[in-house]
């Protein structure tokens, strides 16, 4: 029997030349768990994550942060008051600091204030409480996971890891550069080159760039559905995330990346009613100039979804997310960051 390693390193070569009459790959699109299964355990949590892998997901996805020692842990945001018991710490209590990260004035306690021997006495807590209340009875019961661990589970469990840098720029600017820290980590399990099951994601541009220049791991440029990269903003250029995928856009992202990750309302907008409306080209303009397009988030909860599949009045009730996947599989996506991956592993069927 073939194992999940093998078929995750046989991608590469599987997606660039099986592909459907239609133009479609014939490759099953991706399930990046994002955060792990965040929508079932609090996320980046090692419970998160495993239990993603038991659900079938291809990939895991930590968002990677730094602490004051400089080692990568896996927080949403270097500020942790809203995912960690740190606010109730009396120990920590003169931690809270307000800081300006990527141009926005933020108060609370952030991880490079931290050592790394610190941050593993906090615990881990559900960040959407009112949308995840299931999810709170974990609270408490995990620490905050290194990177390191998070490949180390990738790696007995033959699945991929899908690290993202939070705010390079600004970490940057406080000695702390992804670069070296995340080639390093990843080639201490063997990852090297495109035959790896990894994806390194931005939403800034320039690290993108660098790192294009160092290693052959595929690269993916994230696309929010409004604002900037915040690198470029200094620096003058002033280019949007319209702008980057615009017209001939695609192309020329093609020079640094190997892939886009779209906000998926750039794909199947919605109008003022909340209701889908017909998708745009971007699937198409994407493949073409031989992008892979990894599409976010897909949640369950009625609060994210368009408005024909939601159901019940509650934000936080499970409306249709398998209706919305199957869209999306049809378009041609190549992956799909999610938060219920059992939901996007069955769809995908």
């Amino acid at each position: 029997m073939t194992s999940r390693r093998e078929i995750l390193l046989a991608l590469p070569a599987l997606a660039a030349c099986a592909t459907t009459g239609n133009g479609m790959s014939a490759t099953p699109p991706l399930v990046i768990a994002h955060r792990g299964a965040s929508g079932e355990r609090p996320e980046h949590t090692l419970a998160s994550y495993r239990l993603a892998i038991a659900q079938g997901a291809d990939f895991i996805e930590p968002d990677l942060v730094f602490t004051k020692d400089g080692v990568l842990v896996c927080r949403h945001e270097n500020e942790i008051s809203g995912t960690t018991d740190v606010a109730s710490r009396p120990e920590f209590a003169s931690r809270r600091t307000k800081k300006r990260v990527d141009f926005e004035d933020i108060e609370g306690w952030f991880t490079e204030d931290f050592t790394l021997a610190e941050l593993k006495t906090l615990r881990c807590r559900e960040r959407l409480p009112q949308l995840r209340p299931a999810n709170a009875a974990f609270d408490g019961q995990e620490s905050i996971p290194t990177f390191e661990e998070v490949c180390a589970l990738a790696k007995a469990e033959g699945v991929g890891v899908y690290p993202e840098t939070k705010h390079p720029t600004y970490f940057e600017t406080a000695g702390h550069v992804f670069d070296d820290a995340l080639l390093e980590a990843l080639a201490h399990h063997g990852w090297r080159d495109a035959s790896a099951p990894v994806f390194i994601q931005s939403f800034e541009t320039t690290n993108l760039k660098r790192l294009r220049k160092r290693t052959a791991l595929r690269l993916i440029q994230l696309i929010s559905d409004e604002g900037m990269p915040f690198d470029l903003l200094p620096s003058g250029m002033g280019l949007t995330y319209a702008d980057l995928v615009r017209g001939e856009g695609p192309k020329r992202l093609a020079a640094y990346v190997d892939g886009i990750g779209p906000f998926k309302g750039l794909i199947i907008p919605r109008d003022s009613a909340g209701r889908a409306l017909a998708p745009t080209d971007l699937v198409a303009r994407a493949h073409a100039a031989g992008l892979k397009v990894h599409p976010w988030t897909f949640r369950a909860e009625n609060y994210f979804l368009p408005a024909e599949l939601r159901r019940g009045e509650s934000p936080a009730a499970h409306g249709d997310l398998d209706a919305e996947l199957r869209q999306f599989y049809a378009l041609g996506v190549d992956g799909v960051f999610a938060d219920f991956p059992k939901i996007a592993v069955a769809a995908r069927v």
